[in-house]
């Protein structure tokens, strides 16, 4: 598939009632409005150039192109430089926090990126470094992680997450929530932070969308025996 073919073929399944939805969520113009379903079966039509595809897709800065540019691409091609490129061009928390995130994470460049990342004092780029972090630990083996420097960034998270930019503040949250999920060894440190933490103020936009409460979440994980249960991507493919 073309770049045209496959604009074309997005602006063809857009609607109007989920273009209102995803504006009020804060993704700006342009955009078509198209189902995340629907762009899932575009990216399985998508059979060879996925790689240049993707990075068409993300350059041209409509949203719904930009999601389907994370389903297309192939993270293990991605240079540093592109995902870096990505995370500044981003649009929204949505393909910052998913797209970029996803991808960063997937990448050979994932944990270089996101402690790179989670330094920087622009809130949209420091959630896309909170955000991969979170996804690196949804698939990497516990034994190809290194806890202690998790443990660093739980209590980095507990000293500064009040202070932080209203995304950061909800992507910490996440964190200590993956932390606390994905990777047995940091369960109990993770519920410490989250209890050190107390409760997380994010403005939401006016969305019916709620901070998840980390203990809660935690428990619930625990509770239906998936405690250090991994992912096989962290694309929602």
């Amino acid at each position: 598939m073309t770049l045209n073919e496959t604009l074309q073929q997005l602006q063809g399944l857009g609607s109007e009632s989920i273009k209102k939805v995803l504006l009020k969520h804060g993704i700006p113009e342009p955009l078509y409005g198209v189902k995340v379903e629907e762009l899932k079966k575009i990216n399985k039509q998508v059979k060879t150039g996925k790689h240049e595809l993707s990075l068409q897709l993300y350059d041209t800065g409509i949203y719904d192109a930009m999601y389907l540019a994370g389903l297309v691409a192939e993270p293990e091609k991605l240079s540093k430089k592109e995902l870096e490129g990505w995370a500044k061009k981003a649009t929204s928390p949505a393909i910052r926090e998913y797209t970029v995130a996803w991808c960063a994470a997937e990448s050979r460049y994932g944990m270089e990126l996101a402690l790179k990342w989670i330094d920087s004092k622009d809130d949209g780029i420091a959630s896309t470094g909170w955000s991969t972090l979170s996804n690196i630990l949804s698939i990497t083996p516990d034994e190809e992680l290194d806890v202690a420097l998790l443990k660093q960034l739980l209590d980095r998270v507990v000293k500064t997450i009040h202070s932080s930019g209203n995304r950061t503040r909800h992507v910490m949250n996440v964190f200590v929530i993956s932390a606390g999920s994905y990777v047995k060894e940091l369960n109990a440190a993770a519920k410490a932070a989250a209890k050190k933490i107390g409760v997380v103020t994010v403005d939401m936009g006016g969305t019916a969308c709620k901070v998840p409460d980390a203990i809660a979440y935690i428990e619930k994980v625990e509770a239906k025996g998936y405690l250090g249960r991994k992912k096989k991507s962290a694309r929602c493919m």
